[in-house]
């Protein structure tokens, strides 16, 4: 099932894609897409009404209709795992790491696919990252195993994993506060349950800046698997219905290429993941 929430920012609907791509309202099934909606069987409630046609198209006359919002609401934590891929490790300088680097952005810099992205004050080094996100349905704590992560695994995501790299390497401290400026996370369009991602660690992560390919990478090329990842998470801090974690990015990051520029306020970054659909943002000063 592709889930997804149309509107106004604060204001989004419900939403589910049938076979023709039409939105269908689900708003008579849940409120939201939640950790309730996720925790509470929500994903199973709605393919029922989804088979059984009970689901009207959504209004289209609902304010903000032609907006899409990021496809989870107020996810409890965002989880981002660093060097990630062989080949952006290798582009900055690094070795693969022996464990997953792990960071956090706060929940509040969530976006949406096709929201603007501000520009820091300050900043001379915004960067992109096209990234498979993984959202979490379950409570997993302490998994035994690696296989234990399809269970809890809700659904995925295309993400840009934004980020200031003076904010993040130059001034001290820990990654996030390069990693949590506002709208820093775009999220979606779409939230993809397993069944029809098929293997998540076969899929092609494009992005471009202005037209330009700058990242054309595969999940295949994680160091750490998405099941990897999440069972190792669930070692260190409970994961809960609605989080997400970012789960690295391939090369081809300004940081990396010294001609390369960084972004700068009029830039527009396409990006895209097979199956989860693309994004556009413009950048704008804050």
């Amino acid at each position: 099932m592709k889930f997804l929430r149309i509107g106004d920012l604060g204001a989004e609907r419900p939403a589910v894609l049938d076979g023709d791509g039409t939105a269908l309202d689900l708003s008579g099934i849940t409120a939201d897409i939640d950790a309730a909606f996720l925790s509470g069987g929500g994903i199973d409630r709605a393919r029922a009404a989804l088979e059984a046609g009970e689901l009207a198209p959504l209004d289209p006359a609902v304010p903000g209709g032609g907006r899409v919002g990021a496809p989870i609401a107020a996810p409890g934590k965002i989880i981002g795992i660093g060097l990630n891929y062989a080949d952006h490790a290798a582009e900055t300088g690094a070795s693969a790491p022996a464990e997953p680097i792990v960071f956090l952005k706060t929940p509040d810099c969530l976006n949406g696919p096709d929201d603007d992205v501000l520009i820091p004050r300050g900043s001379a080094k915004t960067d992109y990252e096209v990234e498979l996100a993984v959202v979490i349905g379950r409570t997993a704590r302490y998994l035994d195993g690696e296989a234990d992560a399809d269970a809890v695994i809700a659904g995925y995501a295309l993400a840009n994993d934004v980020s200031e790299r003076a904010f993040q390497i130059e001034r001290g401290g820990q990654w996030d506060k390069g990693k949590s400026c506002e709208t820093f996370c775009p999220l979606g369009p779409l939230l993809v349950t397993p069944d029809e991602v098929g293997d998540p660690q076969d899929l092609g992560l494009r992005l471009s800046v202005n037209g330009e390919v700058r990242q054309n990478g595969s999940t295949k090329d994680m160091i750490f698997t998405v099941r990897h990842i999440v069972h190792y998470l669930s070692q260190f801090m409970v994961l809960r219905p609605g989080d997400v974690i970012v789960t690295g990015t391939p090369a081809g990051v300004a940081m990396a290429k010294e001609a390369t520029p960084y972004l700068k306020p009029g830039d527009t970054v396409e990006l895209e993941i097979d199956g989860l659909g693309r994004q556009r943002q413009h950048m704008v000063q804050a």
